[in-house]
């Protein structure tokens, strides 16, 4: 049973979050991508295996890892401005690498993860490149999709399998490793360039709030209550908060005027 969900839950958020980016474009691709789709449930996995207090003790390292996301995010969209994708890629992951290592060595506890986080979220929202003008909606063909889906399988089953010799720590770091932001940056610096990508990682700088808020909630709550409360509440958090930074995305073209664009797009062979 967890081998099914395991194998299933994370490319099915996948799955839906491509569909809402093929819509909507890459700042709203990206926002969506700060939710916890893909570290929420791993760390409900480790809930069921490893028990409450584990998960907990994942949950306050998975705030603090947004600072080795941020890293990722911030090399790449720099380094595509000037480099092919696989330069870009290699100094994102150098970047990640970086930070995710300083962190182990992180005073524990949720204040101190907190605070890391939002130093990075920080820097990224002021440093990362600006773009002026429209970048419109894509289309993505099914064999990305079905690599997106496979790959976020891939890290599941990985982070789950090894959490019991990784400790709390890494797993936390790897539950958070920018699994989505190497798919959808490298995807999106092939078929559009590098502004289209720093557009998608700006977007996740303002989805980290409700990434944030839905561990501190299991973060709180797992040690006293139990797995299903606990992520029911961390899920209605994250997604109030979601819905309070959609402001900050600017205001939306019509749904009109969207789906004119992908029409007028080239469509593949």
């Amino acid at each position: 049973m967890l081998l099914a969900l395991k194998l299933a839950l994370v490319p099915a958020f996948l799955a839906a979050l491509t569909m809402a980016g093929r819509i909507w474009g890459p700042s709203v691709a990206g926002w969506l991508a700060g939710l916890p789709v893909v570290a929420g449930p791993i760390v409900l996995l480790l809930a069921l295996e490893r028990g409450p207090a584990f998960a907990a003790q994942v949950s306050a390292a998975s705030i603090a890892a947004i600072a080795a996301s941020e890293a990722f995010n911030f090399a790449y969209a720099w380094s595509c401005r000037r480099f092919a994708w696989p330069l870009a890629l290699v100094a994102g992951l150098a970047g990640w690498v970086g930070v995710a290592m300083r962190l182990t060595y992180l005073r524990g506890g949720l204040m101190w993860a907190v605070a890391v986080a939002g130093v990075a979220v920080a820097i990224s929202q002021s440093g990362l490149p600006r773009i002026a003008g429209h970048v419109p909606a894509t289309r993505l063909g099914l064999g990305d999709l079905a690599l997106r889906m496979l790959a976020g399988a891939l890290l599941t089953v990985a982070v789950t399998t090894l959490s019991a010799s990784m400790g709390a720590t890494w797993s936390g770091l790897l539950s958070v490793f920018p699994l989505l932001g190497i798919v959808l940056a490298v995807s999106a610096q092939r078929a559009h360039g590098a502004d289209f990508v720093a557009l998608l990682m700006r977007g996740m700088v303002i989805g980290r709030g409700s990434f944030a808020a839905f561990f501190a909630v299991t973060a709180m709550m797992l040690p006293h209550d139990s797995i299903l409360l606990s992520f029911a509440c961390a899920s209605a958090v994250s997604m109030v908060v979601q819905g309070a930074t959609k402001r900050m995305l600017g205001a939306k073209r019509p749904v009109r005027a969207l789906r004119r664009e992908l029409a007028e797009q080239p469509q593949a062979d």
